[in-house]
């Protein structure tokens, strides 16, 4: 079974975004970038799965500039066995991604598609689904656990209520949540094999997909700062005090 990843860079969560001066967007001048965590967890678990067996093959990819190649070499490293750069500078909106990724799978013919449920920059949570729609193929959202079973895998997904458990036929697509699992440290001499496994690359413009984009920014600003909180000095002074801002009646 073959499994490919989609894998997004991203500023890295440990890192506080700074909005540009003139708010058309986010400032990436000199900020920290890695791969999207949801991702990460998707290709942990595609790597776990050719450890058990039950896939013998995963193929990462990743769509942006040139500097994608570094998130795509740390999915090498952690474990998959080659690479593919769908290259563009233009900044690509959900549907695009879905469209440039379905030129990809109706090209590898996987069995299983991976995908972090959303990207932490832009938060869609759209582009798995697109997929899912454009192949034809079930879909599982925010999966916390994959169990396979002949020719289908049965996916428990976190919905409001607990959780849920649907049974996919294979070919599927599969979006992933944070409990599925923890994704391993990188060591050292895996970060050197990786360097060596290869990474092919094609243009976006070669894929025949309109990938202009359709939604305009108007504006990006930081949310308002919270006021400080206040102390009381008893219940009796915390009733007039949130009678006084509407909250009591």
């Amino acid at each position: 079974m073959k499994v490919l990843v989609a894998v997004k860079r991203v500023i890295d969560p440990s890192v506080r975004p700074r909005v540009k001066r003139d708010g058309t967007g986010m400032d990436l001048e000199g900020v920290k970038m890695s791969m999207n965590p949801f991702d990460a967890i998707a290709v942990e678990e595609a790597v776990r799965l050719k450890e058990q067996g039950i896939a013998d093959e995963v193929v990462a990819v990743s769509i942006g500039g040139q500097k994608s190649q570094e998130i795509l070499r740390t999915a090498l490293a952690m474990g998959a066995d080659r690479a593919t750069l769908i290259a563009t500078d233009v900044e690509v909106e959900p549907l695009a991604v879905a469209k440039l990724l379905k030129s990809v799978v109706d090209e590898e013919t996987p069995a299983l598609v991976l995908l972090g449920k959303q990207a932490i920059d832009d938060d869609s949570n759209q582009t798995g689904q697109m997929l899912a729609a454009l192949c034809g193929r079930p879909q599982g959202t925010f999966a916390s656990k994959l169990e396979f079973e002949d020719g289908s895998v049965r996916v428990t997904r976190e919905i409001d209520g607990g959780l849920e458990t649907l049974c996919l036929a294979l070919p599927a697509i599969v979006t992933v949540d944070l409990r599925l699992n923890e994704p391993r440290n990188i060591s050292l001499p895996n970060i050197m094999k990786a360097k060596s496994k290869p990474l092919a690359q094609k243009q976006a413009t070669e894929l025949g997909v309109d990938i202009a984009p359709r939604l305009t920014t108007l504006s990006v600003a930081e949310p308002a700062k919270r006021q400080a909180g206040i102390k009381v000095g008893d219940v009796d002074e915390l009733i007039v005090r949130l009678k006084a801002m509407g909250a009591l009646s």
